[in-house]
């Protein structure tokens, strides 16, 4: 039994058969959990290191080495079933929709710097690295990764069913649908 298999079985009805309805959502919100602990510890690791006066630089790093990981995750798992373009033009729109990705995702940290003026000497250093934290990993998290569900979907992965099925085994179908 597969790690998913087992994990759909724990799964209460009616809570069973809404996770296999929407388990591309899902599967593409553990992409999103994965991609945001790597984007977090690299933008920590590079801010309070090589980049500690560069806030957005270390940001915009990180989120491109999540991005990366996100499209061969996200292609090869969450949209699997989906396509409709060729792969080159399938990783150009990915990595564009994902270049505006980072705009998304960035601008709330951006805000809470510059705008707000949330860093020191106007805010005690716990005050802007809490600022930093909740702007740049949760804020600009969450409004980046409703953009790319939608901008993923629509224009990257648009069609359903073109790529490899994988068969939902006769137990989970029953249970869950």
């Amino acid at each position: 039994m597969s790690l998913v298999e087992t994990t759909l079985a724990r799964i209460p009805e009616p809570y069973r058969g809404i996770a296999i309805k929407h388990r591309e959502l899902l599967k593409f919100a553990v992409v999103g959990g994965a991609t945001w602990v790597i984007d977090t510890v690299v933008f920590l690791v590079l801010k309070t290191t090589v980049l500690d006066t560069k806030p957005l630089t270390a940001k915009v790093l990180a989120v491109l080495v999540a991005t990366i990981v996100s499209y061969v995750m996200n292609r090869e798992w969450s949209f699997r079933t989906r396509g409709g373009r060729e792969r080159h033009h399938e990783a150009l729109l990915f990595f564009l929709v994902s270049g505006i990705g980072v705009a998304v995702y960035t601008a709330p940290l951006a805000a809470s710097r510059y705008l707000f003026h949330l860093q020191v000497p106007e805010v005690s250093l716990l005050g802007q690295e809490v600022a930093d934290f909740v702007a740049g990993q949760i804020l600009g998290t969450l409004v980046g990764m409703a953009f790319r569900w939608w901008a993923f979907r629509r224009f990257v992965f648009p069609d359903e069913n073109v790529r490899r099925q994988v068969t939902v085994p006769e137990h989970v179908d029953e249970l869950g649908q």
